[in-house]
């Protein structure tokens, strides 16, 4: 142990009740930006699994057809001097897929694709004993659909199996079941401008998306072909991706190769993926006032030793201490007081969030949860000590420096500054 860090623990000491405050407030900041972190990380990405196991990664749709521009460099006639350009800002996009085949085929090289679902879609009106509501049928092969979504784990009541091997069977989501008063094994009626027909539920799924829950009714591609008269083509395809996280990237180069319009995932979510990262740094923010009020404590506990220790300071002078000696001996108490802190504190962000995550809460609206959603990362405590050490230090500073200023003459002639 160095004489410095000795001496710096016998000042520490000696203000214990001033030190065990700012103590306590950076073992609060540290463990609620922790907290704060985990729980809107979690949610966040919580949120992203139900998205990409509901709407997948990346949706394949309309047709994109470029408008032409001739720009003439001279004359009035097609000539040499005459280019041909694209105007992006004029495309036309043609609704839906007309070889969904071709475009499935031309997906299969692209190494981070790893399943394809063609669906066809349409609106029909459910009409049950209870009542009738408008919905959109979503014509799909079960086994490629399985592979782009969670449709499999997302079944609440009812057999899946059932539905397999039933070619009049739907599936439905539990917000439209409860509407309808429907369960499975009920029959209910499909309704377009032009037909109507009886189906068999086979199961009732939810993802915990209110809008999809309440209108999305799942039946086999050839049935909503037939149905909706749609003999060929697709309304889109949906594209499960190995990397979710390389979707942007993967959609523009899907869009420039296929010629039909690619979203990721992040486009269609942006407005929600902003709401969260605002949260996130919104609630980092409000719990980093428990740490700026550290370290103003701890600046103001420096302060009050240096007034106070200024004959002893004047001694260590005296002694051969160097200003650079007498400098580390009051950051040596911040450091002291910081490195308790931050072990507290992240144990308290670990217990809280372990705490918080066995909390029951039912949640529903953009995903649906029975219990808080945490997200357990190391960077969340990086970040916090990171955030305590910045503000300490700095705080602890300019005490620091005013007591490595002092001279021995100046505290025995009575002007020291």
């Amino acid at each position: 142990m160095s004489p410095n860090f000795r001496i710096a623990l016998r000042f520490l000491t000696a203000k214990k009740r001033a030190m065990l405050m700012s103590l306590a407030c950076i073992v609060l900041g540290v463990g609620l930006f922790i907290i704060t972190q985990a729980t809107t990380s979690g949610f966040e990405k919580f949120f992203i699994r139900t998205i990409l196991g509901t709407n997948g990664a990346i949706r394949i749709a309309d047709k994109i057809q470029d408008t032409m521009g001739v720009m003439y460099a001279g004359g009035t006639d097609f000539g040499e001097s005459s280019m041909l350009i694209s105007n992006e800002k004029n495309r036309k996009y043609i609704e839906g897929i007309d070889e969904p085949a071709l475009l499935i085929k031309g997906l299969r090289p692209f190494a981070n694709v790893a399943a394809i679902s063609q669906v066809v879609t349409g609106s029909v009106t459910v009409e049950s004993s209870f009542k009738d509501e408008d919905a959109k049928i979503y014509g799909i092969e079960l086994d490629d659909h399985i592979a782009v979504s969670d449709l499999e784990h997302q079944i609440v009541r009812g057999d899946l199996a059932e539905y397999r091997v039933s070619a009049l069977g739907i599936m439905i989501g539990r917000v439209l079941a409860t509407r309808l008063r429907l369960e499975p094994g009920d029959s209910v009626s499909l309704q377009t401008r032009e037909q109507n027909r009886r189906y068999t539920i086979c199961a009732i799924y939810e993802t915990g998306v209110a809008d999809i829950d309440k209108e999305r009714v799942y039946m086999h591609l050839g049935e909503a072909r037939s149905l909706l008269k749609k003999t060929t083509g697709a309304s889109f395809l949906q594209v499960g991706l190995i990397e979710p996280n390389r979707a942007p990237a993967d959609a523009v180069l899907m869009e420039e190769t296929l010629g039909h319009s690619a979203t990721s995932w992040q486009e269609r979510e942006k407005t929600w993926l902003e709401v969260f990262r605002a949260l996130r740094i919104s609630s980092g923010i409000t719990v980093s006032v428990f740490t700026l009020i550290a370290g103003l404590a701890m600046f103001n506990t420096l302060a009050m030793i240096v007034m106070e220790k200024t004959k002893d300071i004047a001694i260590l002078r005296s002694m051969g201490y160097t200003r650079e000696d007498v400098l580390q001996i009051f950051l040596w108490q911040a450091v002291i007081v910081l490195v308790i802190g931050t072990i507290l504190g992240c144990a308290l962000g670990a217990g809280g969030t372990y705490v918080i995550s066995n909390v029951p809460v039912r949640i529903t609206g953009i995903f649906a949860t029975d219990t808080f959603i945490v997200s357990w990362s190391i960077w969340h405590y990086v970040a916090a000590t990171i955030t305590a050490i910045i503000m300490v230090m700095i705080a602890s500073l300019v005490p620091a420096r005013r007591a490595a200023r002092l001279e021995p003459g100046d505290v025995i002639r009575g002007t020291a500054q």
